[in-house]
């Protein structure tokens, strides 16, 4: 397999996805905690306000939009623990492709766990 041209961004194989994935989920999480925290804060200033901020929640796309968040939060944790058995373990480098997809496996499995119910939830099969 050729290399990447010096000075490209681009190093390929897994080990790059898997950095820029933790991190994309990373800010993505962290975006979600704070939206969070000050749409809860509204309760204080203003219930209305909250009440209103809450039902703009209630609908399909923002249903999907939690799912996506469970999905970034479940392959951040489990690739949170593969980093740390790649900087601990002393066979971790070795392995840390196989745990890699090890990762991805059990984050489809738990998605495939999640989603079903999520989704009649989120599409009024669930009530």
């Amino acid at each position: 397999m050729p290399s990447a041209p010096a000075g490209t961004l681009y190093r390929g194989h897994e080990g790059m996805w898997s950095w820029v994935a933790h991190r994309v989920t990373g800010v993505l999480i962290f975006f979600f905690l704070l939206v969070h925290v000050l749409d809860t804060a509204l309760v204080r200033v203003s219930p209305e306000a909250y009440n209103a901020v809450i039902g703009t929640y209630q609908t399909p796309i923002m249903g999907l939009g939690e799912a996506g968040l469970v999905a970034a939060i479940v392959y951040h944790a489990f690739n949170g623990i593969r980093i740390i058995l790649v900087d601990f373990w002393a066979k971790g480098p070795k392995y840390q492709r196989v745990m890699l997809w090890v990762v991805v496996g059990g984050t489809v499995v738990t998605m495939a766990g999640f989603l079903p119910r999520h989704l009649m939830n989120v599409f009024g099969g669930g009530h």
